[in-house]
């Protein structure tokens, strides 16, 4: 048997502005991360950027290409319905837009809107009480977490209004019996954040595993989560974290930047 052909893309480096090719490089390797930390579901969640200096112009996935395949060249720009706005050989998934494009089209603070199946996240979406505060990662979520009910596969442009609603101003939104999202004023801190509200989950359900009785953080400690949050990361948000993890992608595979 043949092995597969490798994807080659052409660069579009020097098609696009310095900005717009830094936001391409940061949202690429932001999909080998999310791939690399084994939250993906093989192609069928989408993580998307604001384009630098546009309020009606992002970027997303080429559907059908695994998230460790992404490159900065391979990123599609659509409009805010999911239309291609420049040429582009790969396909884009509208449908898989519409929870993106009600946020990105209310949210003008978040550059990034990141969106996961994991198994964790959706198993602890499942459950009534959802987010339980059990650990330290737990808090900073509970400080700024929203909830939305699950309404069938996110198609019908009539369930944005409410999904806007219920996100409101927070950072997290736990989507009921479907997934997590997080938001970011950057690709960086929608990363972290979404590292955060994983962990969180993940560490509920093995702590549920152990059939034990939990003990539970006082409301106390998850109100002040948000200043401690700050102090943890010296109001630098996810961009403190953000060059280690670009070392990490550079000793892996970094094709991500082409």
């Amino acid at each position: 048997m043949n092995a597969p052909e490798k994807l080659i893309v052409p660069s579009l480096q020097d098609r696009v502005s310095p900005e717009e090719w830094q936001t391409r490089v940061d949202l690429a390797a932001c999909y080998r991360l999310v791939a690399d930390f084994g939250w993906s579901d093989l192609i069928f969640t989408h993580i998307t950027a604001r384009v630098p200096g546009t309020e009606d112009q992002f970027l997303i996935n080429p559907y059908g290409m695994m998230f460790d395949e992404i490159t900065a060249s391979s990123l599609v720009k659509i409009d805010l319905q999911g239309n291609k706005v420049e040429e582009s050989p790969f396909p884009v998934n509208p449908a898989g837009f519409t929870i993106h494009s009600a946020i990105h089209a209310v949210r003008h603070d978040a550059q990034c809107v990141l969106h996961t199946h994991s198994l964790n996240g959706v198993a602890v979406s499942a459950q009534k009480e959802g987010v339980l505060p059990v650990s330290q990662q737990s808090i900073f979520v509970l400080s700024s977490l929203a909830y939305h009910g699950y309404e069938g596969v996110a198609l019908n442009e009539d369930e944005k209004p409410r999904l806007v609603a219920d996100l409101g101003e927070k950072t997290y939104l736990m989507l009921r019996n479907h997934g997590l999202l997080t938001l970011g004023k950057t690709i960086a801190d929608a990363f972290v954040n979404m590292y955060v509200f994983e962990a969180a989950c993940t560490i509920q359900v093995r702590a549920q595993s152990g059939g034990g009785e939990l003990t539970m953080i006082p409301d106390t400690i998850v109100r002040g989560a948000q200043q401690a949050a700050r102090q943890v990361t010296k109001a630098q948000g996810g961009m403190l974290a953000w060059p280690g993890l670009l070392r990490r992608l550079e000793r892996k595979d970094p094709s991500f930047r082409t």
